[in-house]
C-alpha cells in the first residue's frame, strides 16, 4: 500500500528498500545500516553501503522481482525519480514510503518523516537542526554578496534547465544565484539562443544527470560571450536529505571563486 501517513506502520520496519540515492545517504545518516537491505545501482553514497548492500537495478529500471523476493517492510520511493507504474506494482504488495520533494522545506519534512517512519525522530531532528543553523549562518553571509543571475543545465541534447518548482531551484536561490527560467516548470528544454537572450551572467553545469565537465566548459564559453561557465556539484543542488548539511559550505566556497574570478 501506499502510505500517506508514517503512523500507519505500527512498528519499527527492519526490512527496507530504498529506491532513491539521497534518500539511501539519509538512512545511513540516520543509523539505519542493519535496516537497509537493498538500494539501487546509483546509490553511491556512503560508499561502503555501494559496496556490500544488494542492489535492485536503476531508479528508473527496478528488478522487480528481486525487491519481492527480499519481502520488505518498507520501500521509501521519490514521485520524481522512480517510474509510477513501477511503485505501484510494488505498492500492491509492499508498504510504500512516496517522497514529492520540490523545495528546502520539502525537504526538511521529508527527513522528519522518515525520521518517524523509521522510529529515528531523535536523529532526524538532529539532523534538521544542523541544516537549518547551517542554513542561517549563511544567509547572514549571503546578504553581503551580490546576487548573481544564472542558468543551470542538467542535461546536453537537448539543452535542459530547472524550472522554479524544483528542488534545485530552491537550492539555487539559497546559494544566492536568480535562477533565470524560474519562470518555467520542471525541466524544460532551452536552446542556446535561449541562453544567450536569458540574461544569465554565470552558467552552472552540473555534474549529474549529464556528466558535464572541462571540455563542456570550453564549449559553452566559447558559445556565449561574457558568460561565466563553470561545473558544479550536482549532488549539492539536487540530493535532498543529509546532503544538505555539506551544501552551506560549497556555496560559501562557489560565490568566493567566482566573485574572484578563481
Amino acid at each position: 500500500m501506499l502510505l500517506n501517513n508514517p503512523e500507519q506502520l505500527t512498528s519499527p520496519p527492519v526490512r527496507i528498500i530504498s529506491l532513491v540515492p539521497s534518500q539511501t545517504e539519509l538512512l545511513y545518516a540516520l543509523g539505519l545500516e542493519q535496516e537497509t537491505l537493498a538500494i539501487t545501482k546509483f546509490c553511491i553514497h556512503p560508499y561502503d553501503w555501494f559496496d556490500k548492500k544488494l542492489k535492485i537495478g536503476g531508479t528508473k529500471a527496478l528488478h522487480l522481482e528481486k525487491i519481492e523476493s527480499l519481502q520488505p517492510d518498507l520501500i521509501i520511493a521519490n514521485k520524481e525519480e522512480n517510474v509510477k507504474e513501477q511503485v505501484e506494482w510494488l505498492a500492491e504488495k509492499f508498504p510504500v514510503w512516496l517522497t514529492d520533494v520540490n523545495d528546502v522545506n520539502g525537504a526538511l519534512g521529508m527527513i522528519n518523516d522518515l525520521g518517524r517512519l523509521t522510529h529515528k525522530e531523535k536523529e532526524a531532528t538532529g539532523i534538521i537542526q544542523e541544516i537549518e543553523n547551517r542554513f542561517d549562518k549563511w544567509k547572514v553571509a549571503e546578504k553581503e554578496m551580490p546576487r548573481m543571475k544564472a542558468a543551470y543545465l542538467i542535461w546536453k541534447d537537448p539543452f535542459m534547465t530547472v524550472g522554479g518548482d524544483t528542488f534545485i531551484h530552491s537550492m539555487l536561490d539559497l546559494a544566492g544565484f536568480d535562477n533565470v527560467f524560474g519562470w518555467q516548470d520542471r525541466y524544460p528544454e532551452v536552446s542556446m539562443e535561449e541562453l544567450r537572450n536569458s540574461g544569465c551572467r554565470v552558467l552552472l553545469l552540473s555534474s549529474e544527470p549529464y556528466p558535464f565537465a572541462a571540455k563542456h566548459m570550453a564549449e559553452f564559453s566559447e558559445m556565449l560571450e561574457g558568460v561565466r561557465v563553470i561545473t558544479v556539484d550536482g549532488e549539492i543542488f539536487s540530493w535532498y536529505g543529509s546532503k544538505m548539511i555539506q551544501s552551506t559550505d560549497y556555496f560559501r566556497k562557489l560565490r568566493l571563486d567566482l566573485e574572484t574570478g578563481a
